[in-house]
């Protein structure tokens, strides 16, 4: 399965409280902080809900 590197560029002030579960969930806290995770459906599921606080890469 492939990886990804999800890196926070993005606050999670007045974000709504589901949010910042899944930045939690993904091992997020602050911003510039990256994290390497295998590319399944549940974590590229949280990464597309929260597309506007992170970005990501594939890692080959």
């Amino acid at each position: 399965m492939a990886k990804i590197r999800v890196t926070k560029v993005k606050s999670a002030i007045n974000r709504p409280q589901r949010q910042k579960r899944i930045l939690e969930s993904l091992g997020l806290r602050k911003i510039g902080q990256v994290v390497e995770h295998e590319a399944s459906p549940s974590v590229l599921g949280m990464v597309n809900k929260l597309n506007h606080l992170v970005s990501v890469e594939e890692i080959k």
